[in-house]
């Protein structure tokens, strides 16, 4: 079971669906919707970092497992509830700060202004 924190490898299709390429995500949603769904709610990570208030990079100091081939930008405005059944691998975790960090991000992201 995907654990909040656990940075996750999934199947990502294109657009026009021809295809799908591998994607790394954070897992936002708590252990016991984990245990207790067969879904995960995830957040998105890339490596081409784009100015938005919304991300912020992270680096291997940021982990508390695993490893990044370079440092990624976590993506909060992009969120998916996915099966777990369609990971293919668990290769990392962030720490403590960097989700407090992306929980913050999430409740500005949803705050009536």
């Amino acid at each position: 079971m995907p654990e909040q924190g656990d940075i996750l490898l999934i199947p990502v299709p294109f657009t026009d669906l021809s295809s799908q390429k591998r994607r790394p995500v954070v897992v936002v949603s708590n252990n016991e919707y984990n245990s207790q769904t067969s879904d995960v709610v995830v957040v998105a990570m890339t490596s081409r970092p784009l100015k938005t208030k919304y991300g912020f990079t992270i680096t291997n100091e940021e982990l508390t497992k695993g490893k990044l081939n370079r440092s990624g930008q976590i993506r909060v405005d992009k969120i998916y509830a996915l099966s777990q059944t369609i990971v293919v691998k668990t290769f990392g975790r962030v720490n403590v700060d960097t989700l407090n960090h992306i929980d913050q991000l999430l409740q500005n992201l949803i705050t009536t202004k």
